[in-house]
């Protein structure tokens, strides 16, 4: 453990550990020359950046309507916004809570990836996050009585849902999507552009990256993956990306550290301490954003010979894995 942790230490010098607290994901599109400039809207939502660019059939009204959607989509998935839906259910002291549609199949994806990893990706760990609190924490390791006391009430199979209904069997759980939800609203935005008529367009939801079609001059667009620590964002690798979606999770996104030693946010729901596993990083690349948002931070957990393993298996995936070395280890299918 104290070799792992002194070896990023290395890796990252303390001053830029403390300047850089909330590095989002950066995987940073090139559209190398295009045909014609996109028109793009940005804005902030889903506690993070949203932007847009339409390159082809695309409007402002449209532009508008995906940030609509997005924000539409944040009261009803977010856990800390009162009145959202997975507010209500999780503050609803164990009782059934009925739920729109969206809510209810981005929960039952969630619980898949909850099935498929064993409980390493969980859905039912919103109070470990609040503990932690990535997002505002400057340097506060929890007590280790408050970590234990947490654990206590994480597991995803205490979820019960019947058709719209939802019941959390425990009722000090705490619903948290964040590790799916962007992924699922960047297919959802997909689906509305290309029924507008939109041939080709980026999604980019805080480094959720969703390509739809290809560039106009009828090249893929290519997205580089950050290299992990990078003060510049500079790439380390870079994914050729023709309607699909990139999605990256890493332990430079979110983290502090206190005498020498790192913490990060993809948390173990077994122990309540950020896992330790000899990876920085995880991308993957699928049709479907929301899978591979679960994926990312599923494979991260699981660690690289189980998650390679995972996805060698999963038909139309194909993943990036960048251990603490910074070498880079490809799925298969992978095209370099």
């Amino acid at each position: 453990m104290n070799k792992y942790r002194t070896r990023l230490r290395k890796i990252l010098p303390a001053p830029a550990l403390l300047s850089l607290p909330l590095l989002l994901l950066s995987l940073l599109y090139g559209c190398g020359a295009s045909p014609e400039k996109p028109i793009s809207k940005t804005t902030t939502l889903l506690d993070t950046i949203v932007r847009i660019d339409i390159y082809e059939k695309g409007s402002e009204d449209i532009l508008d309507e995906c940030i609509q959607k997005c924000a539409d989509y944040e009261r009803r998935f977010s856990r800390t916004q009162e009145g959202s839906e997975i507010y209500r259910l999780n503050h609803a002291g164990g009782a059934p809570v009925e739920l729109s549609n969206d809510t209810i199949q981005l929960i039952r994806l969630g619980l898949k990836y909850c099935e498929l990893t064993d409980g390493a990706f969980d859905i039912t760990m919103g109070n470990l996050s609040d503990l932690w609190d990535f997002k505002n924490n400057p340097g506060q390791i929890p007590d280790t009585s408050q970590i234990t006391e947490t654990v206590k009430h994480i597991g995803y199979q205490n979820v019960v849902m019947d058709g719209n209904t939802v019941r959390l069997m425990d009722p000090e759980i705490s619903v948290d999507l964040g590790g799916i939800a962007k992924g699922y609203i960047a297919d959802r935005l997909r689906d509305y552009l290309e029924e507008s008529g939109v041939r080709c367009a980026l999604i980019d939801l805080g480094g959720n990256i969703l390509a739809v079609g290809n560039k106009p001059d009828g090249a893929p667009f290519n997205i580089g993956i950050q290299k992990p620590f990078d003060e510049l964002g500079s790439a380390i690798a870079s994914v050729k990306a023709d309607d699909c979606s990139v999605v990256s999770s890493g332990i430079y996104q979110r983290y502090f550290e206190v005498d020498g030693i790192l913490y990060h946010h993809i948390l173990d729901p077994t122990s309540g301490y950020p896992y330790e596993n000899g990876l920085l990083g995880v991308t993957i690349v699928c049709d479907s954003s929301a899978d591979a948002d679960a994926l990312s931070t599923s494979c991260f957990a699981l660690g690289l010979p189980a998650g390679m393993e995972l996805i060698e298996k999963t038909p139309g995936t194909e993943a990036l894995f960048i251990t603490d070395d910074y070498e880079l280890h490809y799925s298969s299918g992978f095209d370099q």
